[in-house]
């Protein structure tokens, strides 16, 4: 009877703890989420505006990039979403560079980059989490996400400037070599990430 009893009472108590475990876990992954949509404004912060475009040079791109090869396709979009409620209810965590605050960024030249974040986030987690953690698959996910990214700004500067070419000058030109950098940046990163996870299993 001793061991029937032992058996019920550690039964109740894994029944009893697993409530307990799937909420620490669910604060886990929200806290993963909170940080992450931080440091993508952390990375915000460091920006370079360029005379004859309203689009500044900023280390945005590289942080969603980073979060979206590091958290993987879920948490990534997670993390950009939350990003943009932040900046939508006026904390400060767009560029300092663009002039207004909260909606205004999401409307202004620099929206239709800001809305593609979460999906960005996403391509990029999704590719590289069904691939192999190898630099070469990090850096084509990352460029995969980039190309989701230029496709949702450059989209939004043409209906603002009805222009194709005007959005093309704005957007684009300037940014060319700065993004392969962040594209290789947020790739290195990603896979030392990876590496050393697996080493510690």
């Amino acid at each position: 009877m001793s061991r029937i009893a032992t058996r019920v009472a550690a039964e109740d108590f894994r029944q009893q703890s697993r409530p307990m475990d799937r909420g620490m876990e669910w604060a886990k992954q929200a806290a993963i989420v909170i940080a992450a949509s931080l440091f993508v404004a952390l990375c915000a912060r460091v920006t370079v505006p360029i005379p004859g475009t309203p689009v500044p040079l900023t280390l945005q791109n590289f942080g969603v990039l980073t979060v979206g090869l590091l958290l993987g396709s879920r948490r990534g979009f997670a993390a950009l979403a939350l990003y943009l409620v932040e900046g939508a209810v006026g904390l400060p965590v767009f560029s300092p560079a663009i002039l207004g605050s909260g909606i205004a960024h999401l409307t202004g030249a620099t929206g239709g980059f800001l809305m593609a974040y979460p999906l960005v986030a996403f391509v990029a987690g999704y590719i590289y989490e069904h691939t192999s953690r190898r630099f070469a698959w990090a850096a084509l996910s990352a460029v995969a996400a980039e190309l989701v990214l230029f496709a949702g700004g450059l989209s939004w500067l043409a209906v603002l400037t009805h222009s194709v070419s005007l959005a093309l000058k704005y957007g684009l030109y300037w940014f060319l070599f700065a993004e392969v950098i962040k594209v290789l940046m947020a790739a290195a990163v990603a896979t030392r990430w990876h590496h050393q996870i697996s080493s510690r299993r």
